[in-house]
């Protein structure tokens, strides 16, 4: 049976497992037999997965159930379908669910590569189908799986980022054993699978909308580019509320706009140059660097973002800027020429003031060299604190309620985790991505909101990753350079705008008299030596680099908790101790691991006593 078949019915796609007994490998075929009656669940959210717009991913989430339903879209299918999940988006160690033929039948099942993209079909076959069918759009396949599987080939789907690979199958596949993933070279995308699955809120009726967009911008013909463009709000403009954005693509570049984002620009510059180009271009005016205030950011695949019933994001007014910075990210690996964009974000505003301005607080780390990462680690974690007494100093006594966040790094970047402290107990995740890409960066609206009291301490972790580097990487804000940052959104805003630390400088001094002595060097506390200066001097080792974590993990800290006009609160902020946490937040048992344990206690042997009835 062929796959372009239109009379394809769900009883011509078979199953396979995959069983051992002793050294002998049967394989099993088993025709899968589509329940009588089942009830097509709604697929709330939809990306395109390759440039070339052939295949399109729309998922749904059942919070009760632990699943997710995901269906695949195929506008012209020929010998089968792979979709997988790895850490990285790597074709090896992967998860997968495959759709094939052998030229005569098409199988469907549960599948994994080991580590040189080698298939194998998996033992435990988790992936259940659900239905195909032929149409004029193309093929689809739907079908579901738990969020975990508790099977050890199986990627546990979580909050955060996901890499999703893919290919399309050009010939039959006789066995399983002749496909290798990474000669195939998959595609990969980015998606958050899981989504909060709370009601939108209404629009007020008077609403307007403002549409930030490229100016008619030819797309360059190259992979990767980052154009930014100034955008003038009219003059005058009153205080408004911004209570929903969108995206508005430019329709056939639905595959090429990889993320956008709208940045405000510092209040105290009267003027910014008009500027349309990309954003590495040396005629950039420099004043650019001073628009980063986050007003929006979307990323393919993500929903309108709503603020809440009772929020709104101010936008005109007193205090607020006119000039928008825009930056478009155009993801164009065909190198297609001569396409033309006009995409960007709609603003849609209200003039009717909501009870509640909300606001955007940064935590994490301050952009600074003193926090530094080694060279060639596989994993090295960086924390950025925001202290109890800077809470108990700036929040209001009826404290914030944060209900989304924007994580941030560079490209070493592996991992961010927020987690809100209170009495040196972990009591809440505000964000976590175990997964994150710096490709991949959104402002993520929270299942649950969080509420932060006077007291509270927030802690930022972020991961890095420097195998393939061979010098010291340093903070700051070139993209060589690393970054950690949560930019929450709250409400009610109020004037802490910056809760963010990095080492006391004093401390880390220290360290590097101690490992010049180590290393048998002469120390310099020459004039105009600097900090990236004594860092690149050093001989790194395993040594050099746990003592500078140790170091990051015990010494004091320097605080900044900055007012909204980046004047530091009233208070002694240097030479602070590191929030101690005392008991950390352990994870909810997926179902898998409730019915193992109850499994495992039924399998303990009962006691029998002589004058026990059985």
């Amino acid at each position: 049976m062929r796959l372009l078949n239109k009379d394809l019915r769900l009883q011509d796609v078979t199953l396979m497992y995959l069983t051992v007994l002793a050294t002998v490998v049967v394989l099993l075929v088993a025709s899968y037999q589509a329940p009588a009656v089942h009830s097509r669940p709604t697929l709330a959210y939809h990306i395109p997965l390759d440039p070339s717009g052939q295949l399109e991913l729309s998922w749904n989430i059942s919070y009760p159930t632990q699943e997710v339903y995901l269906e695949l879209k195929v506008k012209e299918l020929h010998h089968g379908i792979l979709l997988g999940m790895s850490d990285r988006g790597e074709p090896t160690n992967a998860d997968l669910v495959l759709l094939w033929d052998d030229g005569r039948k098409s199988y469907f099942g549960d599948a994994w590569s080991d580590n040189e993209g080698r298939v194998m079909l998996d033992t435990q076959q988790d992936y259940q189908l659900l239905e195909t069918h032929q149409s004029t759009e193309g093929f689809f396949l739907l079908f579901k799986r738990p969020f975990s599987t508790c099977d050890p080939h199986d990627y546990i789907i979580e909050e955060g980022t996901v890499h999703i690979i893919y290919a399309i199958l050009e010939r039959p596949i006789l066995s399983l054993h002749e496909l290798n993933i990474s000669r195939l070279q998959p595609g990969i995308q980015r998606v958050l699978l899981l989504r909060p699955d709370t009601p939108s809120p209404a629009l007020p009726r008077d609403v307007r909308t403002l549409e930030v967009l490229a100016p008619d911008v030819i797309i360059p013909t190259q992979e990767t580019t980052y154009w930014c463009h100034i955008y003038q709000l009219p003059p005058n403009m009153p205080k408004n509320h911004i209570v929903m954005y969108e995206s508005v693509i430019t329709p056939g570049n639905e595959a090429i706009v990889h993320h956008i984002e709208v940045f405000e620009c510092s209040p105290q510059m009267d003027t910014v140059p008009q500027f349309s180009g990309s954003c590495d271009s040396k005629m950039k005016p420099r004043k650019l660097n001073y628009c980063r205030h986050v007003l929006a950011a979307w990323a393919m695949g993500a929903e309108p973002f709503y603020y809440p019933a009772d929020a709104g994001l101010p936008l005109g007014g007193e205090g607020s800027s006119r000039f928008l910075r825009l930056e478009v990210h155009y993801h164009n690996p065909l190198l297609i020429s001569g396409r033309r964009d006009s995409s960007g974000i709609r603003l849609w505003y209200t003039p009717s003031l909501r009870r509640f301005d909300a606001g955007i607080m940064e935590l994490g780390l301050v952009y600074t060299p003193v926090m530094a990462i080694p060279p060639r680690q596989r994993s090295f974690q960086l924390t950025g604190y925001c202290t109890a007494k800077c809470t108990q100093t700036a929040l209001p006594v009826g404290g914030i309620h944060i209900f989304a966040s924007q994580l941030h790094t560079h490209l070493a970047g592996l991992g961010v985790r927020t987690v809100l402290v209170r009495g040196g107990r972990e009591v809440e995740v505000v964000q976590e991505d175990k997964h994150f890409s710096t490709h991949y960066q959104i402002i993520r609206v929270l299942r649950k909101m969080v509420t932060v009291l006077p007291g509270d301490a927030l802690l930022t972790k972020c991961t890095y990753n420097t195998e393939d580097r061979n010098k010291v990487t340093v903070g700051g804000f070139g993209i060589m350079e690393e970054m950690c940052v949560n930019y929450v959104h709250y409400y009610p805003r109020t004037q802490l705008e910056l809760c963010k630390s990095h080492v006391d400088t004093d401390y880390l001094q220290k360290y590097f008299s101690l490992m010049n002595r180590f290393q048998e060097r002469e120390s310099c506390s020459c004039p105009g030596t600097t900090v990236e200066d004594q860092f690149s001097s050093l001989s790194w080792d395993s040594f050099s680099g746990e003592v500078l974590n140790s170091l990051y993990l015990s010494s004091p800290i320097s605080m900044h908790c900055n007012q909204s006009t980046a004047e530091l609160f009233p208070g002694e902020w240097e030479k602070q101790e590191i929030p101690m946490v005392t008991a950390e937040l352990q994870r909810a048992p997926y179902p898998c691991e409730l019915s193992r344990r109850a499994s495992s206690q039924n399998d303990n042997p009962t006691e029998v006593r002589p004058d026990s009835s059985v």
